[in-house]
């Protein structure tokens, strides 16, 4: 696992370099203080694990070219979802990845309206880097469209959307799956099939890569909802208790924190079954799988 996470770290790196460029090549045309709030919110520290996601599912696949562009625009619709999720209208939260959010140090309009900006920046920035892997017109659009389609209605917006209906109100254990296969789980799952379709995975290799991301997506969740009530903010570098003081429906209110624990750990084990009946078990793969319910942040 040490090799792992050093590559994770290398991965990391090449992400957070790669956002920077972007940043600095398309910002400057965006209108103050929106276009800070959109680098302070980009640019922040992160988990990166969806970029991190693409790369690993895109080398594993057998792509030999630099896909750290391609990463970053995964992590440009996550940073967009992080600023909307935070705003007093939706979860209400003052601390996201150990700073304030975007909304208390910019204010709320210009908060709203970065997050609304970075969805067609994430489009740009997945054409630019599939155009830079010499990808053909057709793989470009599939890809793009594949991004924002796990960002819109079908996938986080529509997530999120059922999140906010679930507040103050019991739910089983289907309803709250629905909701975080779509507000969770659908950029998961897209990362690693944007990158397998960037590498030219066939059709079979795709379909094990969205089995792998739709469980690794669910257990990404349950370790959420988990740390939630274990840990502290300091840790988290967000609010700690969320959910219990939103009223919100979670794993561990349903199955109890053990039961979630297995409940993750056997998404985590389903989902590496697929990639390893299709050869595509690499261990970064596994790593990330592992890392999502082991982690403490």
């Amino acid at each position: 696992m040490s090799d792992v996470r050093a590559r994770y770290a290398l991965g990391h790196a090449t992400i957070n370099q790669a956002l920077g460029r972007f940043a600095d090549r398309h910002l400057l045309q965006v209108a103050e203080p929106v276009g800070e709030a959109i680098r302070y919110s980009l640019l922040g520290e992160g988990k990166r694990m969806r970029g991190l996601l693409v790369l690993s599912a895109y080398h594993a696949a057998g792509g030999t070219g630099d896909a750290a562009e391609l990463a970053a625009a995964i992590e440009v619709v996550h940073a967009y979802s992080l600023v909307h999720d935070d705003l007093p209208c939706m979860d209400d939260d003052d601390m996201r990845r150990g700073r304030p959010t975007v909304h208390r140090v910019f204010g709320i309009a210009a908060a709203t309206a970065a997050g609304l900006a970075m969805v067609p920046l994430a489009a740009l920035c997945a054409a630019e880097a599939a155009r830079s892997l010499a990808l053909d017109d057709a793989t470009i659009g599939a890809i793009v469209g594949e991004l924002m389609q796990a960002s819109g209605a079908g996938g986080m917006i529509g997530g999120q959307l059922l999140d906010l209906h679930g507040e103050g109100r019991p739910l089983g254990l289907s309803e709250l799956e629905q909701i975080h296969r779509a507000k969770t789980g659908a950029l998961i799952m897209a990362a690693a099939t944007i990158g397998g379709r960037a590498a030219g995975a066939s059709a079979t290799r795709l379909q094990a890569l969205a089995q792998y991301g739709a469980a690794v997506g669910l257990a990404f969740q349950i370790a959420d909802d988990v740390l939630d009530v274990t840990a502290t903010t300091d840790q988290l570098g967000k609010t700690a208790g969320r959910d219990l003081a939103l009223r919100k429906s979670t794993y561990p209110a349903l199955l109890g924190v053990d039961g979630a624990k297995t409940r993750a750990a056997a998404l985590i084990l389903e989902g590496c079954r697929a990639l390893d009946e299709v050869g595509l078990l690499t261990p970064a793969m596994e790593g990330i799988a592992r890392l999502t319910v082991e982690r403490t942040s």
